[in-house]
């Protein structure tokens, strides 16, 4: 089931329309995307609520949520995650921006992800036909943000936290996910009532993969940040959302007349744009 269902998610991405920035040339969004599988009752969904808040949903809670009436246990769930890596023509235009997203990003940042939710109802569909129940937590009408005690702003459930859950990726500096694909990605996942078995994860550590925390070097992040929201001690959640809110979306507005404010310059540009960037043996 784990190699129909992760076929079934790239087969999508290849064929789907829908997989298009929207410009003249009808370019992708997305390359072909990485698969990874967690167990519903894996104790890393209990330790995010402890770390982040008793609102941040285990795999269990969003599913009884939205089917009250099935009775399951935790450790019959699984949570299927996917991660979508930009394309390489996206990465070159938007690696040689300073202080604005490149157009190619902004573009894949709205209709990229109004793709990244039609995937996660395509796989609810396709797991309903096929007799199984899921919920992709984001899509759920009880999905909502909200704010942690020791991290700021967050939500109900978090996608990058799942996509680590299911071994296929650790945080960097910038918060970014570092994927094998990099981290110039966008993360996916729905909870269904299936026992796939579970990736193992390839680290011990949630920081593993970034040369800033692993080797003590790097942090080019730091120098791509137009808003100076990145630094040794992280990233200012609060300066970075007040840059893309207060220059950002202006200058997306006026420029392309589009609605957005992403950034993602921390992304490109990085050691970790399409790629883990160890060479060589972990410890």
């Amino acid at each position: 089931m784990a190699a129909w269902l992760a076929q079934a998610i790239k087969d999508f991405t290849r064929r789907s329309p829908q997989n298009s920035i929207m410009n003249r040339e009808n370019d992708k969004a997305w390359d072909e995307p990485l698969v990874g599988f967690s167990s519903g009752d894996d104790p890393l969904y209990e330790e995010y609520k402890r770390h982040i808040g008793d609102f941040y949903w285990t795999p269990l809670e969003i599913f009884k949520l939205t089917f009250p009436d099935l009775r399951v246990a935790a450790d019959r769930l699984t949570v299927v995650s996917w991660i979508l890596p930009q394309t390489g023509l996206t990465r070159s235009e938007q690696r040689k921006q300073i202080q604005q997203p490149a157009e190619r990003w902004i573009r894949s940042y709205i209709y990229g992800e109004e793709f990244n939710s039609s995937l996660r109802r395509y796989v609810e569909i396709t797991l309903h036909r096929t007799g199984y129940r899921a919920v992709a937590p984001v899509l759920s009408k009880l999905w909502k943000r909200s704010t942690s005690g020791n991290y700021g702003f967050a939500s109900t459930w978090s996608e990058r936290h799942a996509a680590f859950a299911a071994g296929l990726g650790t945080f960097g500096l910038c918060d970014g996910l570092i994927t094998p694909r990099g981290k110039a990605v966008r993360c996916g996942s729905v909870v269904l009532n299936a026992r796939i078995p579970a990736n193992t994860r390839p680290y011990h550590d949630h920081h593993q993969y970034c040369l800033f925390f692993s080797k003590g070097t790097c942090g080019k992040c730091i120098d791509r940040c137009p808003a100076g929201a990145i630094s040794p001690a992280g990233h200012d959640k609060v300066r970075c959302k007040d840059y893309t809110r207060g220059t950002v979306l202006p200058f997306i507005k006026s420029r392309y007349g589009l609605v957005a404010h992403p950034c993602g310059l921390c992304q490109t540009g990085v050691p970790c744009e399409n790629r883990i960037p160890l060479t060589d043996k972990l410890d």
